[in-house]
């Protein structure tokens, strides 16, 4: 999965494009200017790829990379101080709000919802999660994750197995949580083991939890294959987080984090914000013989393409639910 240069598809683009091992675009801020230009940009994808998975963060609050002519969401914390007695419909209701927004631009998939617990300690997570407590996170992300289901959307929780201790930004760091195995079973691992039967994706975080693997949880079988395919049993579609993070950086360049994150079961690779690293690694999955994921490819059966939304009565209805809770 890799990403654009910005609001068109440039000659480099439809180039990259063409390649049958490109199998999804990732959508950033510098790529959506409303939701009209969205729908023409992923017109022009697929025509060139129709069976292209594109994704987005429409997370809400301060990962919302489309914010012109759309609503602007709450971030999942807000949802889960909101303090509303209904605050479960609440998650319910912005989640099928952002799902049918963005269905409505062609998009597929958004990745969400945030499960990571808020420990207080970590700025990147912050208020993009639904709380410290594992059994609240849990049960508004069961709602988060119907909401999206009923619009029609696939759902993807993150970042495996929590993010939320570590206080280091593995966009810029690598992140090490240091606590004892026990420790992130009895808290952060509780969300994604309740509700592994429900999403259809997961995507691990860039952080080294020494007490379980001396790798990152991306790049770790233990993690990956041990406990998220055998223990929860979680059958969807892992998406390795993007590769050219600096948490990602621990395995070696980038040709050796593709096949990290091939050997630890990831089904997508996530390679942006650097096309020399989105060619490199492009030329490498094509000289090892990378085979499409079967996983990756049902969420393309999921596919909805969003009508006139704005005229159903659930509409409205999940509207002036937020609006009664005071998030728009």
């Amino acid at each position: 999965m890799l990403d654009l240069a910005g609001t068109w598809l440039t000659p480099e683009d439809r180039q990259l494009l063409r390649q049958p091992e490109v199998g999804g675009i990732i959508l950033f801020a510098r790529n959506t200017e409303s939701p009209a230009q969205v729908r023409e940009l992923i017109r022009s994808i697929r025509a060139l790829r129709p069976e292209m998975l594109i994704a987005i963060d429409q997370e809400g609050g301060r990962v919302q990379r489309l914010r012109r002519e759309v609503l602007r969401l709450p971030a999942l914390g807000r949802i889960a101080g909101c303090g509303a007695k209904n605050v479960i419909a609440v998650a319910e209701a912005a989640a099928w709000l952002m799902a049918t927004e963005m269905l409505a631009c062609g998009i597929d998939i958004s990745f969400a919802p945030v499960l990571d617990l808020d420990h207080g300690r970590s700025q990147v997570i912050g208020d993009r999660s639904l709380g410290a407590d594992p059994q609240q996170v849990a049960l508004l992300g069961r709602a988060y994750i119907e909401g999206l289901h009923q619009a029609g959307m696939a759902a993807t929780g993150k970042h495996f197995p929590g993010h939320g201790w570590a206080e280091a930004d593995s966009h810029t760091d690598l992140p090490v949580d240091e606590r004892s195995e026990a420790s992130i079973r009895d808290t952060d691992l509780k969300p994604f083991a309740a509700l592994a039967p429900l999403l259809d994706g997961i995507m691990p975080a860039h952080v080294v939890y020494p007490a379980v693997d001396s790798l990152p949880a991306g790049f770790s079988q233990r993690w990956l294959q041990d406990i998220l395919r055998a223990e929860l049993g979680f059958d969807g579609a892992i998406f390795s987080d993007d590769l050219t993070m600096a948490g990602a950086h621990a395995v070696g360049d980038i040709t050796r984090r593709v096949d990290a994150a091939l050997a630890s079961g990831c089904d997508m690779l996530l390679v942006c914000n650097d096309r020399a690293a989105a060619e490199q690694a492009l030329q490498h999955v094509q000289h090892i013989g990378m085979q499409p994921s079967l996983r990756a490819q049902r969420l393309l059966a999921r596919r909805v393409v969003g009508t006139d939304y704005k005229a159903q009565p659930r509409w409205r209805q999940s509207v002036e639910v937020l609006q009664g809770a005071g998030l728009l």
